[in-house]
Order: C-alpha cells, then structure tokens, then sequence
C-alpha cells in the first residue's frame, strides 16, 4: 500500500480542519451581509449541500439566524431564506484601563453596541489589583446589562504590552511588568454567579495597547484608508500605524511609541528618561501647564475644549503649541512612512479645531519630499470611543475570522 506523500494529511484531522475553515468562510460571507444559502455558494465556490450542513452548524452554535426571505435575485422561483449575524449570539467584551477612567463595552455580532459603562477613577499609583477588582464589577454590570454571553475580551491600556498580557511599563499609570490578564482574572472569579458573572474568569484575555486599538477601530468603523497614521492622547501621547490594512507593530510590538518622539532633543525631561519628548509639549500635563489649568478638577479634554471655544487666550495659545509640536513629530512620521492620511484620535479630536492649525503650518513646512495636501489630516469621527470599540469589536472579528471553537468546527 503506498503511503501518502510527505506534508500531506488526509485523516481525520486534515478534514476536521478544512472543515473549520468553510465555517470561517460561510461566516464571512454571511457577515457582509445576509445571504441566502444560494448566494453563500456562489461566493464561495462550495456546494449548496455543504453551506446547508456548515449553516446549521452554525445556527445551532447561535452565531446564525434566518432572517426570512432574501431579496430576490431576478431568478425564476421563490427567493431563499437570508442567513445574517445573530444579534443575541456570543458578543464581544472590551474594557479600558485609564490613568483618570475606566471603561467597558459589549457589541453584538453585528457590531451594535449592546452596554456601555464609563466611570471616573483616579488609577495612577494604584495597586494593580484595587483597579482591577473595580474594573470586574463594571465589567459584571455592563455583561449583565446586555443579555449576551461574551466570547472574550479585550483590554486596552496606556502603556506597552509584552506576550501573554504582560504590561511591561505604563508610565502614566506608575506600573511596570504587571501580568494583568492574570491580575484580571481573579477579580473577575470574585464575581461568582451573580449578575454578569458567571464563567467570565474562564473567558480568554487579550491586552493591547489602546493606540492601537484605536487605530484598528478607525480602520473597522471608522472607514478609514489602508495606510495611515493615527494619533491619540488621554494622559499621554500614543499611535498606531497601520499599513495595508493591518497594525504595523514593530519587531517587539513596540510601534507607535510617537509621544516619546523628541520634537526639542534638548527639552524638558519626560518620565520615560529622555529630554524634549513629544508628550512633554502635547500631553495632558503639558497643555493643562501652558493654559494655566494645572490643577483643577475634571476632564481636561472638556475643561480644554470649553476655555478654548469660551475665547480663553492661554488654553488657545496652549492648544496652537501642543499642535505645533504634534505637526513636528506627524512630519517626520510622514517623511518616513507616506501614510495616506493622519488621523487624531483620542481626546486630540475634540481638540481638533484648535490644534489643526498650528498641525497644518508644521507639516506644509516639513513634509516637502513628496507633495502633502492639509485634507490629509483628518479627525476620528470615532473620538474618545475608538480604543474601548475596537477592543470589543476585534473579539466580534475574532470569531468571525475562526468561529470552529464555538461552532463545534
């Protein structure tokens, strides 16, 4: 009996993963809208028997309904029944660390935001393990809230992330090598099985910088281009760049670190170590300093934004020099990468108004190479909201992308 060639499997195992990857592949299909199982053929190149077997497979795992009669197609005969996203199906989880909040959303299959929970909390300087058992209980709540049974979840923190949730340094935050998908676990265990809390801490936990799931929230929601930068602020100065579509995150994962650009090399001294930081003339501590607001109480994206639209001259000049030393790191991130567009995000978008300005001269000055039109500095329409929706909508895309552990597959 000849034996099969070597690299090629055709047991169990290698029908199993095909298997897998038509359920990815009908999902995907169905995810851009419903479909009849006809329609789902076509797009495939599958058999209608075999999108019949994989769709109830589906179905019975919950991600799929019938939605009831497709639009008709223009072909003789009744239309079939149109297959879409079940919106009571496993959701997406996404929760936020900030240095003055923290944040939780759930989304459904199809994207819809199902809870949203943003409360203010003070969290520099904190132990890891207070802020994480006030994080569960949001989390409890806005599960509870939605009705949905999440299928993981994603938290975005302001700091660089190492493997396996490992927060390596949050300098806003005053943490350094703090495991915090195994911090978050046992607060979420304390939950029990009350309101949104069962089986939550068996859930899978990713961590992300939220730059950079702000970026991927620009690029899924926000209709963004393949190729752009995107530039955010809350306490500190983040960025994503993302390229073809997909994150650019460097050889560690480290990309995106703009606010430690030095914009004056002989500068003021940043936290990080280093003089002249981008962050020390466009971070929260820098423009509240230059306005003259250091020290009130509340938002200061708000307290900023209102001052500067009051007339108030310091929060404007504030604003115009955060913008000029914005521009001079975005030039220079231009000049290396040719994004299609930069794109402020993050608090940085409500500030838009006033630190465009002062961004245009910067980059009209600097970016001379190639040919640079102001249309291409554009503003999230996403906000503030960007890194918390893309850390719940990446889990959504997650199981789009592979629904065979949920699906049986």
């Amino acid at each position: 009996m000849r034996g099969e060639p070597d690299g090629v499997r055709t047991g169990p195992a290698s029908q199993q993963g095909m298997r897998r990857a038509n359920l990815a592949l009908v999902l995907g299909v169905i995810a851009r809208g419903p479909r009849s199982r006809a329609e789902v053929a076509a797009a495939t190149g599958l058999t209608r028997a075999a999108v019949s077997s994989l769709a109830e497979q589906l179905i019975s795992a919950g991600l799929v309904v019938e939605e009831g009669p497709a639009a008709p197609s223009g072909k003789v005969g009744r239309p079939g029944t149109a297959l879409g996203l079940n919106p009571l199906g496993p959701g997406g989880l996404g929760a936020e660390i900030g240095v003055r909040h923290l944040g939780v959303c759930v989304v459904d299959l199809r994207g819809g935001v199902r809870a949203w929970r943003r409360r203010e909390s003070a969290n520099h300087g904190r132990e890891p393990a207070a802020v994480m058992a006030d994080l569960a209980r949001l989390v409890g709540e806005a599960v509870a809230e939605s009705g949905l049974r999440p299928a993981g979840l994603t938290l975005a923190v302001p700091g660089l992330v190492g493997g396996s949730g490992l927060l390596q340094r949050a300098a806003n935050l005053g943490w350094q090598d703090v495991p915090l998908a195994a911090e978050l676990r046992p607060a979420l265990r304390l939950l029990g099985d009350g309101p949104g809390g069962g089986g939550l801490a068996a859930l899978p936990v990713e961590v992300d910088n939220e730059a950079n799931l702000g970026g991927l929230a620009e690029r899924w929601l926000g209709e963004g281009p393949e190729d752009f930068l995107y530039v955010s602020a809350e306490a500190g100065v983040g960025a994503a760049v993302v390229v073809g579509g997909r994150l650019l995150r460097g050889a560690r994962g480290y990309a995106g670190e703009l606010g430690h650009v030095p914009v004056h090399p002989e500068g003021r001294r940043c936290a990080c170590g280093a003089h002249g930081c981008l962050e020390q003339y466009a971070g929260e501590a820098a423009v509240l300093r230059a306005a003259g607001l250091a020290g009130l109480p509340g938002d200061w994206v708000t307290l900023l934004a209102e001052r500067a639209g009051a007339g108030d001259e310091p929060a404007r000049a504030a604003l115009a020099g955060a913008g000029a030393a914005l521009g001079i790191a975005a030039a220079g991130a231009v000049n290396l990468l040719d994004p299609a567009e930069v794109v402020l995000g993050g608090g940085y978008a409500r500030l838009a108004p006033w630190l465009l300005p002062a961004m245009r001269r910067e980059l009209a000055a600097r970016v001379t190479v190639r040919p640079w039109a102001e249309e291409r500095l554009t503003v999230s329409r996403l906000g503030r909201r960007g890194p918390l929706l893309g850390a719940a909508v990446g889990v959504v895309r997650a199981i789009v992308a592979d629904p065979g552990p949920l699906a049986g597959g």
